[in-house]
């Protein structure tokens, strides 16, 4: 995979309600192992649309392995211009800062909210420039996840496009990891 595009659920959909929720240091966590897997087997682009939640996480995930030298891009394609406008003031900040810094941004239409074609538009986009998906995804939890997966599954039906998953067991298994890699942890 040369390309892969990360989504996943927004903030809300996961009980996640304030930007320094330690839950979402896990997150970050976890898409990083996987990014960084992908990597070592070729992967130069991670691309998006900028959606808060998972997919900001990512952004910020990325520009930190860029920081650290790894040789990898960011793209956001987010499906109109101006998606942050009603978005808390903090995330607002957080898209604001990572458009910038991103090696491509460019909405798909060059106007503002115009109706839900926009979203299968963005879906269907960010399907056909890339070779796979990485997707936060429980089968027990439907939300966001639940269109852009309809339109990838949809797509491999006819082409050869990997759909991966980071699932709550992963997430769990992050925070195992974080947790028996505290001394304190075997000193108890």
């Amino acid at each position: 995979m040369k390309t892969v595009v990360v989504t996943g659920y927004k903030p809300m959909e996961i009980g996640i309600f304030k930007a320094n929720d330690h839950k979402i240091e896990f997150v970050k966590e976890t898409i990083r192992k996987r990014l960084l897997a992908y990597m070592e087997e070729g992967l130069e682009w991670v691309i998006h649309s900028g959606q808060m939640g998972v997919e900001l996480w990512t952004a910020e995930v990325v520009l930190d392995l860029k920081e650290e030298g790894y040789n990898i891009r960011l793209g956001i394609l987010p499906p109109f211009e101006n998606q942050q406008e009603r978005w808390p003031e903090d995330l607002q900040q957080v898209y604001e800062e990572v458009t910038m810094l991103a090696d491509f941004f460019r909405p798909l239409y060059q106007k503002g909210y115009d109706g839900p074609y926009q979203f299968r538009a963005r879906d269907q986009f960010l399907v056909e420039h890339s070779d796979g998906c990485l997707v936060l995804y429980d089968e027990d939890t439907k939300g966001s996840p639940d269109y852009f997966l309809k339109t990838a599954e949809k797509y491999k039906e006819t082409k050869d496009y990997q759909i991966l998953y980071i699932t709550p067991l992963d997430l769990e298994e992050t925070v195992e990891e974080r947790r028996m890699s505290d001394p304190d942890y075997w000193n108890q």
